[in-house]
């Protein structure tokens, strides 16, 4: 990583999410984004009044950095009394609370993104927020004084997860009347101290009993109020392994092994794994087990940890039943980095033990089977996976980069071509080839290569069908298709595939439950519902693709083939005016937009393309 894309800074940083997003999706998703995209407007341009800025909007969540504590509060008080003010005009049950988290510390910056520490501890406060009131810690408290007219209830010492020094909590109290209080700071005495040590002796003796028997009281999730059906099959979320390297250069690695897994787990036909995209939403966040299996629809949960340090690693690992709220399994492993390949696999089969799953047609073999046995080829992979999954064009040359270092460690190595043609089809994607038709050539002959070196692969195979559909070869993109569907039953780039194909060669409705499930594999990727919205459009399922683009637009406001179908669907349903928002939007994320590329660009069916660029047109796009 250079100097110039990486580095440490103090800042304020505010975390805000909603309270009860899930259970408000399930009473009316539509009037929900509704308000939700409302408040968030407001919520920016409040941020951007007092000097803030904003990192993210992934989801309910909102993470926004200052470079003064003073106006870092102040908004945060503006934000819940505007939003209180908002929800005096809706119906009780409507209504949408935010909790707000806001602390003062190191962060460490890569590009637009930031992450560390003092991000968790945000984040941390934020969970600790009442709806509709703010929590700040220690250093943001020391920092203010009596600069705001406000009073401030000490909560005490709280523990963050990998933070080794508790944190000091403080309420925000905003009322009037509460100005200048400050209620529950105690002073410690030595008589204090000396109660407390002895408490702590007394506590000793059974604390470690105390403590076993509490973590595994976990607030079980509820059935009825999970976002989507459960499987009528055992079904897990890994969520991303934290990374207690102590170094953001390792994130890398901790990630890939997360991937490793997820992979491994979703070439089991009897088992439902969501994908990575909607796992990795989590990473950062003090979630509880409760809200993922809720919010994901799985009853089982997979969390841990990987210390890497020089040619060591420990990993740990435990599965968590969430319906019933019990530790199924926890293990904790200290191999070489060498013994890596090995310890993915034996995750893998414990989890699959554990949850009773047959594994019908792949006994004997390793789950985690790796594509190199070559550690340093194997770890360069890594970080080209860590740089393919941020999706710009800067970081699209540094994988490819890095995964032709790891083809040079080990020319054998199937994965890591297969990357380095999937870095030249999204080049195409993102309009930053020079001359598209080679890139396709290069991406095709990468990916042949990867399939011919280790044809079991489901990956491989998926991603060539998407090569295959720009090359307008459609009949060896649905075979390919197929084949990565037979290999990966739960993919979602394999399922995903197979509904892109049949789309462009005009069988929409076919696409359906293909997409449908790679949007159940991955709900939090906007991708899959706007694609899912497309085949909604093409077979004239009118209200069903307005929601599922809504439902991609506030996944990522920026998705464009989102905004695409909003508006030729409204135009289509007779909704001009809502198709001239949606093409104002198509304008603000691409002001070059032009009807003829995206015709050239979308692989359609000759039918459907003039269909929906007529519809385009009729929104107002030229």
């Amino acid at each position: 990583m250079t100097e110039e894309g990486f580095k440490r800074k103090l800042t304020t940083i505010f975390s805000a999410d909603v309270v009860g997003y899930s259970r408000l999706m399930e009473d009316n998703e539509e009037a929900t984004i509704q308000t939700l995209n409302t408040y968030r407007n407001s919520m920016s341009t409040l941020i951007q009044k007092h000097r803030g800025r904003v990192v993210d909007m992934t989801g309910d969540n909102l993470m926004a950095e200052f470079a003064s504590v003073v106006d870092a509060v102040k908004c945060a008080v503006e934000i819940q009394k505007e939003i209180g003010e908002g929800n005096a005009n809706l119906p009780e049950n409507r209504r949408m609370l935010f909790r707000i988290g806001v602390n003062l510390g190191d962060i460490v910056e890569e590009g637009d993104r930031i992450y560390g520490d003092g991000v968790n501890i945000a984040a941390r406060l934020e969970g600790m927020a009442e709806g509709g009131g703010i929590c700040i810690s220690g250093t943001v408290y020391d920092q203010l004084k009596n600069k705001l007219e406000l009073g401030y209830e000490y909560l005490g010492e709280h523990s963050v997860k990998n933070i080794a020094t508790p944190v000091r909590v403080y309420k925000v109290l905003m009322e009037p009347e509460a100005a200048g209080k400050i209620i529950g700071e105690k002073r410690k005495t030595k008589r204090l101290i000396t109660i407390a040590a002895a408490a702590v002796i007394l506590i000793g003796l059974a604390g470690w009993f105390l403590y076993i028997q509490q973590t595994k009281r976990i607030e079980p999730a509820s059935v009825e109020k999970m976002a989507f059906q459960l499987p009528d099959r055992p079904s897990i979320a890994v969520l991303p392994f934290d990374n207690l390297s102590g170094d953001p250069e390792q994130e890398y690695f901790s990630d890939g092994i997360t991937e490793e897994i997820i992979t491994a787990l979703s070439s089991v036909p009897n088992l439902f794994v969501i994908a990575r995209n909607s796992s990795f939403t989590y990473k950062g966040k003090p979630v509880k087990v409760q809200q993922v299996s809720e919010e994901l629809g799985v009853r089982y949960v997979l969390e841990g940890s990987v210390r890497k340090a020089e040619d060591k690693v420990r990993i740990t690992a435990q599965l968590i039943d969430a319906i019933s709220g019990h530790h199924l399994w926890a293990e904790s492993y200290d191999r070489t980095l060498e013994d890596i390949f090995v310890l993915q696999d034996e995750i893998a089969m414990k989890i699959i033990t554990e949850l009773q799953v047959e594994l019908t047609g792949i006994e004997g073999t390793r789950l985690a089977a790796p594509c190199s046995e070559n550690l340093k080829a194997y770890l360069k992979y890594l970080e080209a996976v860590g740089h393919a999954n941020r999706f710009a064009k800067e970081d699209i040359d540094a994988a490819r980069r890095l995964a032709e270092e790891a083809i040079a460690l080990d020319p054998g190595y199937a994965c890591a071509f297969s990357l380095l043609g999937a870095t030249y089809y999204i080049d195409v994607l993102l309009g930053a080839s020079t001359s598209p038709k080679d890139s396709i050539v290069k991406a095709k002959e990468m990916i042949d290569k990867a399939i011919a070196l280790n044809p079991s692969l489901s990956g491989p195979h998926a991603m060539l069908a998407r090569v295959l559909i720009l090359a307008r070869q459609y009949d060896k993109a649905i075979s390919k298709a197929e084949k990565a569907i037979e290999l990966a039953p739960n993919g979602v780039f394999a399922n995903s595939a197979m509904g892109l194909a049949l789309r462009s060669i005009g069988k929409s409705e076919e696409s359906i439950p293909y997409l449908e499930q790679a949007v159940r594999l991955d709900p939090y990727s906007s991708i899959y519902s706007s694609s899912l919205g497309l085949s909604y459009f093409f077979t004239r399922q009118y209200n069903k693709a307005i929601l599922e683009c809504k439902k991609a637009a506030n996944i990522n406001p920026n998705d464009l083939l989102a905004q695409c179908c909003l508006a030729s669907t409204y135009s289509a349903a007779g909704d001009e005016e809502e198709a001239l928002t949606a093409a104002a939007e198509i304008i603000r994320i691409n002001p070059r937009f032009s009807v003829e590329w995206f015709s050239i660009m979308s692989s359609f069916q000759k039918a459907d393309k003039e269909f929906f660029i007529d519809n385009l047109r009729k929104a107002g796009l030229k």
